[in-house]
């Protein structure tokens, strides 16, 4: 395999937002559940800190404590209210601010895979997704970026983020934006091969609750093997995904060291990925090539742990899926 290597976890941000088209239930996690998102949460680069909890439920609290980016406030840090267009089709602006346990606005981060702050939103229902990187007015703290909507819908929007300083937390805020307009759910069915902007991306592996699998994706076009993916990121490849239904949030990323200017790799992006729980999950990938970055969308089913598995079972899958 080329440079592109194993892709790990980097991150791990576990965002419960229970919610329909318009409008959000209360938040209330199984403790059983929280013990399989919390496994194996120490991953690279990232660390996991704890969140105030936003629900009575006793569950609820232990994930409150337990999971990184489960609320729009952590440890003081607050992500304010998010202004942005109210409707389809309606040309302005997506703006908000992340404010310090003092209640002021922060101007100063840490650099993290080549950007200050990462704003990825995403549809209740997973069909819409975007993963921008907005900028920052220092003079008031505010992030910005033009933005139109395209879809009617409940949106959830994450800022991932670390605060400068010595020991600053590395953090994953989230608010909620209704926008108004005629609203078709979409029910996504597995698939295993995305068509974007003339390539064809295939996926090989599978996704297990409470184990680390293999997962492989190949990058062609007309037939014939990728092999100038560019860096992006810091990586060769940047992967986003979501459980189906509450939007769970899992984001992963190259390991290894950052790649050299001008370095190229493909066509294979490999990485090992860990489901919090069995269900339904939607992968997004981004990949770079010629300066463009394309995203391509998966989805698979994440089974539940055999115990009884060996080592060699890891990445098997039936190709009938």
């Amino acid at each position: 395999m080329n440079a592109g290597g194993r892709l790990a976890v980097y991150g791990l941000g576990l965002v419960v937002a229970f919610g329909g088209a318009f409008g959000l239930a209360q938040i209330i996690v199984p403790t059983s559940v929280v013990g399989d998102w919390t496994k194996g949460a120490e991953m690279k680069d990232h660390d996991a800190h704890g969140a105030p909890a936003t629900a009575t439920d006793d569950s609820a609290g232990v994930a409150a404590t337990a999971l990184k980016g489960l609320s729009l406030s952590i440890d003081g840090y607050v992500l304010s209210p998010v202004d942005a267009p109210a409707e389809v089709g309606v040309a302005g602006e997506l703006s908000f601010q992340i404010q310090d346990p003092a209640g002021t606005p922060i101007t100063e981060y840490a650099t993290a895979h080549d950007k200050d702050l990462h704003l990825i939103v995403a549809r209740s229902d997973g069909s819409e997704f975007r993963h921008v990187h907005p900028t920052l007015d220092e003079s008031t703290g505010t992030w910005s970026l033009p933005w139109e909507w395209t879809e009617a819908g409940t949106y959830r929007v994450f800022a991932d983020f670390t605060p400068a300083g010595a020991d600053a937390p590395s953090l994953t805020l989230t608010r909620t934006v209704q926008v108004a307009g005629d609203f078709s759910p979409v029910a996504p069915q597995p698939t295993r091969v995305a068509e974007v902007d003339g390539f064809t991306v295939s996926l090989d592996g599978d996704l297990e609750a409470g184990a680390a699998r293999d997962l492989v994706l190949t990058v062609t076009r007309d037939g014939d093997p990728v092999t100038e993916l560019e860096p992006y990121l810091g990586a060769f490849g940047h992967l986003v995904a979501l459980r189906e239904g509450d939007l769970a949030y899992l984001h992963v990323h190259a390991e290894g060291d950052e790649p050299e200017a001008g370095e190229t790799s493909g066509p294979e992006i490999a990485f090992a990925a860990e489901a919090p729980t069995a269900g339904r999950y939607l992968l997004y990938l981004d990949f770079q090539v010629d300066g463009q970055v394309h995203t391509a969308e998966f989805v698979l089913e994440a089974a539940h742990h055999d115990d009884g598995a060996t080592e060699s079972d890891s990445g098997s899958h039936d190709d009938g899926h």
